[in-house]
């Protein structure tokens, strides 16, 4: 199947403010989020994209949607690359390919009424104001929210967490997209009213045959919701293949670190230590080598002088690290 995102070796920097020794030496320190990022999503795909905070997962997401620009390297959508989008293409860009934010309690305009934020985006893709209506109560039908006139007049405060991601979710698939990146998208609700928001990011995705994108540390939101998942440490993809072959049966250490750490029901029953040590190392200067090796439990002297590529381990499964 053909895909219709294509990153090849995405690189990312932002640059922070210099002291005077800096400015004397003529350094100039960078934030490098993401260090040469490659892979693609094919028409219809669900993909994860996991790690701990600071690893690049939301830069990555930025860049897709062409909120952003990357420093190095090529994103594109359909066969046309992101950068070359100006005007009328960059509008026809933005009607295919939207973003679930994180926080449905910032997502939205507190001055706005339920309508108009969800009909916003109608307005910015010039679509004929006596088509909105019937489009925002389609997405509303579709989110189930089928009551549309208890909301449309409300305000983003007059609503429940529950209600607002559904309304934030609404207002992304208004323009019937063909691809969707859900950035964190239950992770500021309720325990209570996850599952149900889950279940319907999996029967809209089904439903509409979008192409979805999940940022996520959470595994069982990874599990339930994508059919490949990717792992990133520090800007660079780590391991890379079907996600229940990654939750059973990890392969490089972080992964390993990763689905350790993952909660167990019963209080009492007792855990292992976590097979790595330390935190995460500074972005702004990452370590030579293999940037995982100052914690992992396998490094080797090679890890500290060469950098590990994604290698093939298995059937579309691949990974990043030395070891065999």
């Amino acid at each position: 199947m053909a895909a219709l995102v294509e990153l090849r070796d995405v690189v990312k920097h932002f640059p922070v403010s210099r002291s005077l020794a800096e400015i004397v030496r003529g350094k100039h320190p960078a934030v490098r989020a993401l260090a040469g990022v490659s892979f693609d999503v094919g028409a219809g795909d669900a993909v994860a994209v996991v790690g701990e905070s600071g690893c690049g997962k939301t830069t990555l997401g930025r860049l897709m949607l062409k909120l952003a620009e990357p420093t190095a390297g090529t994103i594109a959508f359909d066969g046309t690359a992101l950068a070359t989008l100006a005007g009328d293409s960059l509008r026809g860009f933005r009607r295919q390919a939207q973003l679930v934010f994180q926080n449905p309690f910032e997502a939205l305009n507190p001055r706005f009424t339920i309508y108009r934020a969800v009909a916003e985006p109608l307005l910015n893709a010039g679509v004929d104001r006596a088509e909105h209506m019937d489009r925002v109560v389609s997405a509303f039908r579709r989110v189930h929210l089928p009551d549309v006139g208890r909301y449309l007049d409300k305000y983003p405060h007059q609503l429940s967490g529950g209600q607002l991601q559904r309304v934030v979710l609404a207002r992304a698939l208004v323009l019937g997209p063909r691809f969707l990146v859900a950035d964190e998208p239950v992770s500021m609700l309720d325990v209570s009213v996850r599952a149900g928001i889950l279940a319907l990011l999996r029967e809209v995705r089904d439903a509409m045959g979008l192409s979805a994108v999940y940022i996520s540390h959470d595994l069982a939101l990874v599990r339930y919701l994508c059919e490949r998942t990717l792992v990133m440490y520090l800007g660079r993809v780590v391991e890379d293949g079907p996600t229940e072959e990654i939750v059973r049966r990890p392969r490089h250490p972080y992964t390993r670190a990763l689905v350790a750490a993952v909660p167990v029901p019963d209080a009492d029953q007792s855990r292992a230590p976590l097979p790595i040590r330390g935190n995460v190392p500074d972005a702004r200067e990452p370590p030579s080598g293999c940037a995982f090796r100052e914690r992992c439990p396998h490094a080797m002297p090679r890890c500290a002088v060469e950098t590990p590529a994604l290698r093939s381990i298995g059937e579309r499964h691949r990974m990043a690290c030395h070891l065999e």
